[in-house]
């Protein structure tokens, strides 16, 4: 874990994403969403409130990206028939690990994806902290050398 491996902080909207991540470990990202391509050694999973009441809101997981492939829906879905051509990044990880304590989402805010830096990541208490430009953030270098 390097200060400035990428970390994707992705939305989980349904309990049955969240499940297939845990046991399966690989979650779907709409290809028209990240037009960029997934390009992050991490990703993370920010729970929605709607779908996960009070243990929502927040972001509570998080693994190392293995691999990243195209598929469509239907391959990755095939008991759900709607939108069974769309394309998905499918992105494989390691067993997910639960972020202690998770990231809150304070202020409240909506959240889609959010791309931030490994540093940021684990040094987080609340969603604008991933967005940090305090200077050991951004001059890494400066600092590393001792200022």
């Amino acid at each position: 874990m390097y200060a400035d491996d990428r970390v994707l902080v992705a939305v989980v909207k349904r309990v049955k994403d969240l499940k297939i991540a845990r046991q399966r470990h690989w979650y779907r990202i709409p290809r028209r969403q990240m037009a960029r391509g997934i390009e992050a050694e991490y990703i993370a999973l920010f729970l929605s409130a709607g779908a996960f009441g009070a243990q929502g809101g927040a972001i509570a997981a998080f693994a190392r990206v293995t691999g990243v492939e195209l598929a469509r829906r239907r391959d990755l879905l095939p008991e759900e028939a709607t939108r069974s051509e769309e394309l998905y990044y499918k992105v494989q990880f390691r067993r997910l690990i639960e972020k202690d304590p998770p990231i809150v989402n304070e202020p409240r805010r909506s959240v889609s994806f959010i791309r931030t830096t490994w540093d940021r990541f684990i040094s987080a208490d609340a969603i604008p902290d991933l967005y940090s430009e305090a200077g050991f953030y951004v001059d890494r270098l400066y600092y590393a050398l001792g200022s």
